[in-house]
């Protein structure tokens, strides 16, 4: 493998607009590492001009790169894939770095983000529109569909290659160029990203990155400019009803992956072995900085006990420590914010009468770590019921009934994702129907998957990604009236 040293001296820090170039005015920002909170690149800082560049260059490849064949463009995307498949390991090593999860978790997270490649290379050449006869005689009807045009994708910090190729495989396999502004915590991904791009065939400008530390400066004068026609965004509830806002003004076309606060709900007739399973997957995937992350833990009373005694022998198991540590099994949270607020929400629910099995507080040293943690006896006030905690903390707390299982896992404005752990499938299909959310996992902790559409509904967001349904997001539908 590469050394840590040589991998950041060969990623690009400059911004990707047709290729590496300098910001405006020559800022630039740190990235630091999140294991040791020591700065390991700095990389450039853009400017509100800098956007405008960048929309630039999208604008002025958009009809060429829509005319392109489309199994040219996903044979661009097959190639894409290829590439960061043959450099996983350096892909690995360099989310660790500025994200910090452990090297395991990262590796997975650059299979399954290379995955979108693949997957839509394929789509791209399965667009369909319709042809038939107008029903009352009258002519034929064409349903034809076509690139929505420029596209500009906001993506977190929690899943640096992820959340970018989830947004730009579907974008450029429908025929639109993109503009990705990554997290000013984790742009060293996204950087690589677009230079292995440009090296499998991307033409120029169909795919920009600009890295700031700025992001609503830098944004505003591309989501004011009409000839971005999409906006795609993954991160908190506040910000995306934010840029929703701001989008109005030109009613771009939007998707929003928003905020989680996902029910983990546990009913008697479970296996538990298999469910305490689902749930250390659920909860320490990503070391629980995920939207996906089950946040609170609705156990059956009469087992609850049991799961209890057995989740705190299971993420007892897990241990803290760097990132590329090859013992470590979880990695610090990504800055010192995260920190507080994770320890913000232990300590209120501490204070009000919860008590703490496993873990609890923050080990302090060098690095923004939490242990792996279990809160029992929650009271309904605690805040940790209510707000998304993004951290390897697993509060639980109990129900009888499954009527009440299910109206305490409804009751939060989010909704993106459930899981539910029983044996009886009528339970399992009435459960699930009857749960607010945009997914749901059955009998399984982990769910996401390239093939499958990923989005919520309430506060949560709207618009899916990945599946059949992911390219849509990326494509109007015309309607040519004939004869």
């Amino acid at each position: 493998m590469v050394s840590e040293t040589e991998l950041l001296s060969s990623v690009p820090t400059r911004l990707w607009i047709g290729g590496p170039v300098e910001a405006t005015g020559g800022a630039t920002f740190p990235v630091h590492n999140p294991a040791t909170g020591e700065v390991i690149a700095r990389v450039a800082d853009a400017t509100p001009e800098d956007a405008v560049r960048a929309l630039d260059a999208a604008a002025a490849v958009q009809a060429e790169w829509a005319a392109t064949p489309a199994r040219e463009r996903g044979e661009v995307l097959r190639a894409v894939f290829e590439a960061i498949t043959a450099r996983a390991d350096e892909f690995a090593l360099l989310m660790t770095l500025e994200m910090g999860k452990a090297l395991p978790e990262s590796r997975n997270e650059v299979r399954y983000g290379a995955e979108f490649f693949r997957w839509f290379s394929e789509e791209a050449v399965r667009v369909h529109g319709r042809y038939q006869a107008a029903p009352g005689g009258t002519g034929r009807i064409l349903v034809h569909k076509q690139p929505v045009g420029p596209c500009l994708a906001i993506t977190p910090w929690n899943f640096p290659l992820a959340m970018g190729t989830r947004k730009i495989g579907p974008a450029l396999a429908a025929g639109c160029t993109m503009i990705v502004k990554p997290a000013g915590e984790t742009p060293l991904t996204m950087l690589l990203l677009a230079q292995l791009c440009g090296e499998a065939g991307l033409p120029d400008g169909v795919l920009s990155v600009i890295t700031t530390s700025r992001s609503s400066a830098v944004t505003a004068p591309l989501l004011n400019d009409p000839r971005l026609r999409k906006l795609t965004f993954t991160g908190s509830t506040p910000v995306g009803k934010k840029l929703v806002e701001q989008s109005a003004h030109g009613l771009l076309r939007t998707s929003m992956e928003l905020g989680g606060n996902a029910p983990f709900v546990v009913f008697d007739d479970a296996d538990l072995d298999a469910a305490v399973q689902g749930a250390v997957l659920a909860k320490l995937r990503n070391g629980g900085e995920a939207c996906t992350a089950a946040n609170r833990f609705h156990v059956q009373n009469s087992v609850r006990q049991e799961f209890t005694d057995k989740l705190v022998a299971a993420m007892a198991e897990y241990r803290l420590g760097n990132g590329v540590d090859p013992d470590t099994t979880l990695g610090p949270l990504i800055n010192e914010n995260q920190l507080d607020t994770v320890s913000d929400l232990v300590d209120d629910a501490v204070s009000a009468g919860a008590q703490v099995r496993l873990g609890g507080k923050a080990p302090g040293g060098a690095g923004w770590f939490y242990p792996a943690t279990v809160l029992t006896d929650i009271p309904s006030q605690a805040r940790i019921l209510r707000e998304e905690v993004f951290g390897p903390v697993a509060p639980i707390v109990g129900f009888d009934t499954e009527a009440e299982g299910l109206a305490a896992a409804n009751n939060t404005e989010f909704g993106l994702v459930a899981y539910v752990y029983t044996r009886s499938l009528d339970r399992a299909l009435r459960v699930a129907e009857g749960l607010e959310t945009g997914m749901v996992g059955v009998n399984r902790g982990v769910i996401s998957d390239p093939a499958a559409p990923f989005g919520g509904v309430k506060e949560s967001g709207f618009g899916r990604e990945g599946g059949y349904e992911g390219i849509e997001e990326y494509l109007d539908t015309k309607y040519i009236a004939l004869p």
